[in-house]
């Protein structure tokens, strides 16, 4: 059975949050299935800016796959500061970092997401990362 499809259902927000930051690695490797297991089909990734929200696990997909197809990263590590559970609502706190494949300059930037978990599921998302401290520590 792929590793997150294991009591999925029955899985609180915080467990569902960890277990889609865990997979990160593989995420970036392009083995995108077991961590799409945790996605639900009807998600709302709600990514503001210019490219506004996307819906569905496919837009999911297509968001790791543009990630993982010759990613200028390596080394990359996601560490966890802090959850905070409130209701079917996890936020995490968490450190990034990796290194900059063709520079060779190193990152490491805090970050925070939230995610909204159905039935096991990611139903919304949110994320802010320190873009400028990233653009800043690789000389970008």
């Amino acid at each position: 059975m792929p590793q997150g499809t294991e009591d999925t259902a029955h899985a609180g927000p915080g467990e569902v949050h960890r277990r889609i930051v865990e997979s990160y690695a593989q995420i970036l490797e392009g083995r995108l299935e077991d961590a799409l297991t945790l996605v639900d089909p009807e998600v709302v990734d709600h990514r503001g800016g210019m490219e506004g929200d996307h819906r569905g696990r496919d837009a999911w997909r297509q968001k790791w796959e543009r990630m993982s197809a010759g990613s200028a990263f390596h080394d990359v590590s996601v560490t966890i500061e802090q959850n905070i559970v409130c209701g079917d609502t996890s936020v995490n706190r968490y450190t990034s970092r990796g290194t900059h494949t063709a520079s060779g300059r190193h990152y490491e930037v805090l970050s925070m997401d939230m995610v909204r978990v159905h039935n096991g599921r990611i139903v919304e998302h949110w994320a802010l990362r320190d873009a400028d401290a990233m653009r800043n520590q690789l000389d970008l």
